[in-house]
């Protein structure tokens, strides 16, 4: 279960980006095409979003991740050649600022905890939650949105 976004949640921390007249570069991790293309066309939407890249299997996620430096990853948990966490944890260890914001159609308990302890900031289910992905980026943008870390 993610916490709002527009208040502070005890135990999160606040998310803040460098404000800049840059826009946000957002990288897609998911195997699905369908939910590349819904999210392409919600971001496409958002004022100050830039999308440079996505990736359908984990190696090429964190290899494009590697070379792109974005400042946002949005992640799926299952893809083809290993696992989101593989994902993560390579983007923890090479950038750490970045953002990166789980959306998942496996919203366990143990998945949850599983990704914030390993960095992620956000976890979010796709069936009911997809649409927090815009509103994220929106206070992001703001530097007002706050991680949902325990």
């Amino acid at each position: 279960m993610p916490y709002p976004t527009n208040e502070r949640v005890p135990g999160t921390r606040p998310m803040t980006l460098p404000r800049s007249t840059e826009k946000i570069t957002t990288f897609i991790a998911d195997d699905s095409l369908v939910v590349q293309e819904r999210l392409v066309t919600m971001l496409n939407e958002v004022d100050g979003i830039r999308i440079v890249g996505q990736a359908q299997t984990v190696p090429d996620a964190i290899s494009a991740i590697r070379e792109l430096k974005p400042t946002v990853v949005i992640l799926d948990i299952r893809m083809p050649g290993g696992s989101g966490i593989d994902v993560l944890r390579s983007i923890k260890q090479h950038a750490p600022a970045t953002v990166v914001i789980v959306l998942t159609n496996y919203p366990y308990p143990a998945y949850r905890k599983q990704f914030l302890a390993a960095g992620a900031d956000f976890f979010f289910d796709k069936s009911s939650e997809f649409d927090q992905i815009g509103q994220v980026l929106e206070q992001l943008k703001r530097g007002t949105a706050f991680d949902s870390s325990p």
